[in-house]
C-alpha cells in the first residue's frame, strides 16, 4: 500500500492548481460536468444559471442534484424548493425534494414527492430517471437493498417506457439490474444505450463495473479503455480502473504490488480531472478505504479536518483509520465527533460497529458491547458482529452471554468458522463451570444443558475438521466428564475422549505447553482403572504416566502418596 500514499502528496500540490475560469454557461456543459464528476464546476455553472436563467426550473434542479451528489441535503432541499417557486408543476424537482427526503431516510416523504414527480411528468422520461437514480443512492459497495433497487427498476421501465431512446434512463436502468447481480439484462440496458449514442462513455464505465464484481478484471479494463478513446478526460473511467485495480490486487496477490501502484496512477489521473474540491479529496479518502491504506487515510483525513470548508463526515474516515493504525485516543476522539456533531441521519451501522470496536480497545467493553448491539439494531443482515459481541462477552466473563451470541452468529452465518464454533463451546462450557464452582449462597444448580450445547459444539469442529483437533478431544473429554451423574459412580463418559486427545496429540508431538493437559488424561485413565475397572496394573501404568508429563499433578501425587510413594522410579 506505500504506493497509494504517493498520491496524498500529489492531492496537496493539485489542489493549488484552479480550473479553469471560463465556462460556458449552459446546462448541457454543466449536464456533462455533472457526469464527469467535476462537481464544483458544475455548481459554480448553474448557481450562474440560476441567475441568468431564473425562470428555468431545471436550472435548480440540477444544482440541487449536485448537492445531492456531494450529500448536501439540506443545501439540495432549498434549491429544488427554489424550482417549485418558480415553476409549481416542475416534476424534476418535486423528484429532487423525495431524493433529498430518501437520503434523510424520510421514507414516506419521499414516496409522496416521487409520486407528484410522476403525476407532474406526462411524457418526459427525465423525471422517472431522476426517481430511479434516488432509488439507487442507498448504494454500499455496489450493492443497494434489494426493495430500494426493485423501486428503482420499476420506475426506470416506465421511464423507458415513455421514451425508449432515453440513453440515460437505459444506463441508469442497467445500473439498477447490476445491484442485484442481473447482469445480463444490465448489459443489455447498456447496450442499447450504446446503440443509442455511440459516444456514451458513462455506459462503457458502467459495463467495465460488471465486470470488476465478477472479478473479470482484463474485460473491466477493455471496457475503461473503450470508455477513454470516446472521452480521454473522462475521470470516471480512471476512478473506476483505480478501484478495480485495488479489487484485483486482493483478489491475486501475484498482482497486488503492481496493481496498486497502477491504481494510484489511475486515481492520480482522476484527481487531475477533477476539481479538487473537498468533496473530490473526500472520494480519494473513499478511495483509500477501499485500498486499506490506513496510514495515509489518517494523515488525508487529519489534513482534511483541519480545513476551514471541511465536510463533518472526515471524522468518520479519521476514526475508522485510527482504529486500523492502534491509535484508539485518536480514534475514539474523532468518533465521539461524528457521532454526536453529525445529522443522526448520516449515521450507518458501520459506525456503530467502529465505535464498538473502538469502545472495546479503550476497556470501555461496556460501551462497545451496547454500540456492537446498535449496529445489529440498525442492519439486522450484519451478522458477523454477534461474533464480535460474543468475544468481547467472553472477555468479561459474561460466558452464557458470549455463548448465545456465538451461537447466533453460527446459526445465521455462512462465513463462520470452526474457530467460531470452538468459541461457542467454550463459551457454553466456561458458563457451566462457572456454576459448578460457585461459592455463591444459595450455590445455584449448575445447568447441565450447557454442556450438552458445548459438546454439540466440539462434536461439529471433529465432524467438520480435516482431522479431529487434540484440544477440542481435551475439552469433549471434560465436558462430558462433568456429565457423570455421581462423581464417586463414574460410567467413564470421559474415557473416549481422553484416550482419543492422548492419541492425537502424541501423534502430533508433545510441547512443554501440552505436558499438563496429558497428565490430565492420563490421571483421569488412572481414576477410571483404579476405581471402575479394579485393574492396579492399568491404574498404576497410567497414573505414572501423569507423573512422567506432570510431577506436580494433584490426582498421580495422591495415588502416589496412597501407595506409599510406589514406583516412583517409573
Amino acid at each position: 500500500m506505500k504506493m497509494i500514499s504517493k498520491i496524498s502528496k500529489i492531492v496537496l500540490a493539485l489542489t493549488l492548481v484552479g480550473s479553469s475560469s471560463v465556462f460556458a454557461q449552459s446546462l448541457a456543459d454543466a449536464k456533462k460536468a455533472i457526469d464527469a464528476e467535476q462537481f464544483q464546476k458544475a455548481k459554480s455553472m448553474l448557481k450562474n444559471l440560476t441567475v441568468t436563467q431564473a425562470n428555468k426550473d431545471e436550472n435548480f434542479f440540477y444544482l440541487g442534484w449536485v448537492y445531492i451528489l456531494q450529500e448536501y441535503p439540506d443545501s439540495a432541499k432549498a434549491v429544488f424548493q427554489k424550482g417549485i417557486a418558480v415553476n409549481p408543476k416542475s416534476a424534476l424537482n418535486y423528484a429532487g425534494l423525495g431524493a433529498a427526503a430518501f437520503v434523510d431516510k424520510d421514507r414516506a416523504t419521499a414516496t409522496t414527492n416521487f409520486n407528484q414527480a410522476v403525476a407532474l411528468a406526462g411524457k418526459d422520461s427525465k423525471p422517472y430517471l431522476y426517481v430511479g437514480e434516488a432509488y439507487l443512492l442507498n448504494d454500499v459497495d455496489g450493492k443497494v437493498p434489494a426493495a430500494d433497487a426493485n423501486a428503482a427498476i420499476a420506475v426506470l421501465t416506465k421511464g423507458k417506457t415513455i421514451n425508449p431512446k432515453d440513453a440515460e434512463i437505459l444506463v441508469a436502468l442497467g445500473d439498477a439490474l447490476r445491484t442485484q447481480s442481473k447482469n445480463t439484462d444490465a448489459l443489455g440496458n447498456y447496450q442499447a444505450a450504446l446503440d443509442l449514442d455511440p459516444k456514451l462513455a458513462h455506459a462503457k464505465v458502467a459495463t467495465g463495473v460488471i465486470w470488476k464484481y465478477a472479478n473479470n478484471f482484463e474485460s473491466s479494463e477493455t471496457e475503461f479503455k473503450a470508455a477513454l478513446a470516446i472521452d480521454p478526460n473522462y475521470g470516471p473511467a480512471y476512478r473506476e480502473w483505480a478501484e478495480t485495480d485495488v479489487r484485483w490486487a486482493f483478489a491475486d496477490p501475484k498482482m497486488a504490488s503492481a496493481k496498486i501502484k497502477e491504481a494510484t496512477d489511475q486515481y492520480k489521473k482522476y484527481l487531475s480531472l477533477t476539481d479538487l474540491s473537498v468533496e473530490s479529496r473526500m472520494r480519494y479518502a473513499d478511495f483509500l478505504l477501499l485500498s486499506g491504506d490506513f496510514k495515509t487515510l489518517q494523515t488525508e483525513a487529519a489534513a482534511l479536518a483541519g480545513a476551514a470548508n471541511g465536510n463533518l463526515k472526515v471524522y468518520r474516515y479519521l476514526a475508522y483509520a485510527a482504529y486500523e493504525n492502534k491509535d484508539y485516543p485518536a480514534a475514539l476522539t474523532a468518533m465521539n465527533t461524528w457521532i454526536t456533531k453529525a445529522d443522526p441521519k448520516r449515521i450507518i451501522p458501520r459506525d456503530y460497529v467502529y465505535l464498538g470496536r473502538i469502545q472495546i480497545e479503550s476497556k470501555q467493553d461496556s460501551l462497545g458491547i451496547g454500540s456492537l448491539r446498535k449496529a445489529i439494531e440498525l442492519d439486522t443482515t450484519n451478522v458477523a458482529v454477534y461474533s464480535e459481541i460474543g468475544k468481547a462477552l467472553y472477555g468479561q466473563g459474561k460466558y452464557i452471554e458470549a455463548a448465545n451470541a456465538y451461537n447466533t452468529y453460527t446459526q445465521k452465518s455462512s462465513k463462520a468458522t470452526l474457530n467460531d464454533y470452538l468459541s461457542k463451546g467454550l463459551s457454553y462450557y466456561k458458563a457451566f463451570t462457572d456454576q459448578y464452582y460457585s461459592k455463591a449462597t444459595p450455590r445455584p444448580t449448575p445447568d447441565t444443558t450447557l454442556l450438552v450445547k458445548a459438546d454439540s459444539a466440539f462434536a461439529h469442529i471433529q465432524q467438520k475438521a480435516s482431522a479431529p483437533v487434540p484440544i477440542v478431544a481435551l475439552y469433549q473429554a471434560r465436558a462430558n466428564d462433568f456429565k457423570e451423574p455421581d462423581r464417586n459412580t463414574s460410567k467413564g463418559l470421559a474415557k473416549p475422549f481422553y484416550e482419543q486427545y492422548i492419541q492425537l496429540q502424541t501423534a502430533k508431538g508433545v510441547k512443554d505447553t501440552d505436558k499438563a493437559f496429558m497428565a490430565e488424561a492420563y490421571a483421569y485413565l488412572g481414576v477410571y482403572y483404579e476405581y471402575k475397572e479394579k485393574d492396579d496394573a492399568k491404574a498404576l501404568e497410567n497414573y505414572s504416566k501423569a507423573r512422567e508429563f506432570d510431577p506436580t499433578n494433584k490426582t498421580a501425587a495422591a495415588y502416589f502418596s496412597r501407595k506409599g510413594g510406589a514406583s516412583k522410579g517409573k
